[in-house]
């Protein structure tokens, strides 16, 4: 069975290596993680020129990669192998080298520490290969977050770096730049760097470091949105059209189109209260309010009508049927629909 990271880096942080990782998924930080604490962390410094190699797939074979794992290290205890970019590994997909990997992996050299990354792609389990990298390797997948997570991710990822964060807060991170784990990281990182001591993050925070307005965003905007706040609305559309770069058209027509999705399941599970619509739509009870609160402002037929509403506006956007309409003006017609 498949571990999973925290698993996987817990082992290594306790000094446990093992022989070979492949390390595989969709959601390339978690991969990228693993990989760089073996890469920085299993043998010393002073070592490294001679016992550790970085492949990279594109410019190699498994004859390369299983020469280099079968090699000795030289006056150290281990020698480390990585290979990044596996998936792009000219021969992977031939039987006779996944029949060489397979081989080794059941008979790896002790004294190696083999570590294979196979990025945005998911290994078949059920091949030989698959089957005996899951049974003798130490084989971890890593699962893209789903958005409804992301808050949760948010908070638990702040407390690693010695930090808190205000559950509004992690709203606005959330919504505004979504699961995308190395944009996330790196902007917080880009915050936390300026904290002197542990701090606990609000929006201002986000909105001096970050540079996320915290008036004028995607988390104020579905706010804005299901309360039917008509002014603040139209107040944040007007920012975005004037702020494009920052704010393009399709992402918010998905992040609506979402927003919607969760009031319709609200609306088909017959939900009254926070926490049974948290349930539902698998949000911490403080985000369900906001919900409750739209369910109760667009009934279930209006939500139907929003849905047609967005793909209008998606088809106007490719140029179908919009005639001379500008981006802005597809978003303020498409906002226009919905509020009345």
């Amino acid at each position: 069975m498949a571990q999973k990271p925290d698993i996987v880096l817990k082992e290594l942080k306790a000094k446990k290596f093992a022989p070979v990782y492949f390390l595989d998924g969709e959601e390339a930080f978690y991969i990228d993680q693993i990989s760089n604490y073996i890469e920085k962390n299993a043998i010393a410094p002073a070592e490294r020129s001679f016992n550790q190699i970085v492949l990279y797939g594109k410019d190699s074979n498994m004859g390369l990669i299983l020469n280099n794992a079968r090699k000795f290290p030289m006056m150290a205890e281990r020698q480390v192998v990585i290979v990044k970019e596996m998936q792009s590994l000219p021969d992977f997909g031939k039987e006779e080298a996944q029949d060489l990997l397979k081989g080794y992996v059941e008979n790896p050299l002790p004294s190696t520490i083999l570590v294979m990354s196979y990025k945005f792609k998911k290994l078949n389990l059920n091949t030989r290969l698959g089957k005996s990298l899951n049974k003798h390797a130490v084989f971890m997948r890593s699962e893209k977050v789903p958005d409804y997570k992301m808050i949760n991710w948010v908070q638990d990822y702040i407390q690693t770096t010695e930090h808190s964060i205000e559950p509004t807060a992690a709203q606005l991170l959330s919504e505004s730049i979504g699961n995308n784990l190395e944009v996330m990281t790196n902007e917080i990182a880009k915050m936390v760097i300026n904290f002197k001591g542990p701090t606990k993050i609000n929006a201002k925070h986000i909105s001096q470091y970050i540079g996320i307005n915290k008036d004028y965003n995607n988390f104020e905007f579905l706010k804005a949105i299901g309360f039917r706040d008509n002014f603040k609305a139209n107040k944040i559309v007007n920012y975005f059209i004037q702020n494009p770069k920052g704010h393009p058209v399709i992402p918010l027509f998905s992040l609506m189109y979402n927003y919607f999705i969760k009031i319709a399941l609200i609306h088909q599970a017959g939900a009254k209260s926070e926490y049974d619509v948290a349930g539902v739509i698998g949000l911490p009870p403080f985000v369900s309010r906001e919900y409750l609160s739209a369910a109760r402002n667009y009934n279930l037929g209006k939500v139907i009508d929003v849905f047609k509403y967005i793909k209008e506006a998606d088809l106007h956007y490719k140029g179908i049927d919009s005639g001379s309409m500008s981006n802005g003006e597809i978003l303020r017609e498409l906002v226009y629909k919905i509020l009345h």
